[in-house]
């Protein structure tokens, strides 16, 4: 009875998160205008003086408005898809670190690009872990143009082979359209890495494994510092 009285008083956890979260919504949509009346090669240029502000001392929640605002205008013009409002939302939800339940259709796939972008301005790295094979290729695919209108470079794990997002790539197999083989060194270094839970687990477990450095040189090197997100029915990030 008195839980009732409460929530109808205060609301829920739920509804008290999402209506903390709208004052920095608000932001992001009175910076679309401006960020629409950018060139692309303005609008490529936010990447570095976001990062330069970065570097200058500014924290990350300092940035998210515009970083959100920037991707959701690149994904725009390159993928053919603004974020909505409650999208931005879940990717506040991902970026502080807890738990966004989306059903399919919802657009998972478009959400984990504004933490990731985010994310990646810091220079640290970024992996986003989905399921299986077939939606780690896919999902950098489809979001590859988004990161690539915004100069970041992304890379590909699957079973024994590595690649990056390369749109001049050109190959006979559609189904690699636009990726571009590389060492898994090379794919993890990039500024966002899309795997699997699989793959990335046992090249940590690899690199654990190595006795020195320079054993590294042809090796994953997963142990760089970075962010995590897993992608499933139900998004997250994981812990550092």
């Amino acid at each position: 009875m008195i839980d009732a009285i409460l929530k109808k008083i205060f609301g829920t956890k739920h509804e008290r998160d999402v209506k903390r979260m709208m004052p920095v919504v608000a932001e992001i949509n009175a910076l679309e205008p401006a960020i629409q009346a950018l060139d692309d090669a303005a609008l490529r240029g936010k990447t570095d003086e976001l990062r330069k502000r970065l570097a200058d001392g500014a924290e990350i929640e300092d940035v998210l408005p515009e970083a959100f605002a920037v991707c959701r205008e690149a994904a725009r013009r390159s993928v053919g898809m603004r974020h909505f409002d409650v999208q931005l939302i879940g990717g506040m939800v991902l970026h502080n670190g807890t738990i966004a339940e989306m059903a399919t259709g919802e657009g998972k796939t478009l959400v984990a690009t504004l933490p990731a972008y985010l994310n990646a301005l810091t220079g640290k790295g970024v992996h986003i872990v989905t399921v299986n094979d077939y939606l780690a290729k896919r999902d950098a695919q489809w979001m590859g143009p988004l990161y690539h209108a915004l100069a970041l470079s992304v890379g590909v794990i699957q079973h024994e082979a590595s690649f990056t997002y390369d749109p001049a790539y050109t190959t006979p197999d559609i189904r690699m359209t636009a990726l571009r083989p590389i060492d898994r060194r090379t794919a993890y270094l990039c500024d966002i890495t899309y795997g699997t839970n699989n793959e990335f687990g046992f090249d940590y477990l690899r690199d654990n494994m190595r006795f020195s450095l320079k054993s590294w040189s042809s090796a994953s090197c997963t142990t760089r510092s970075s962010t995590r997100w897993t992608r499933s029915s139900s998004t997250r990030r994981a812990p550092r």
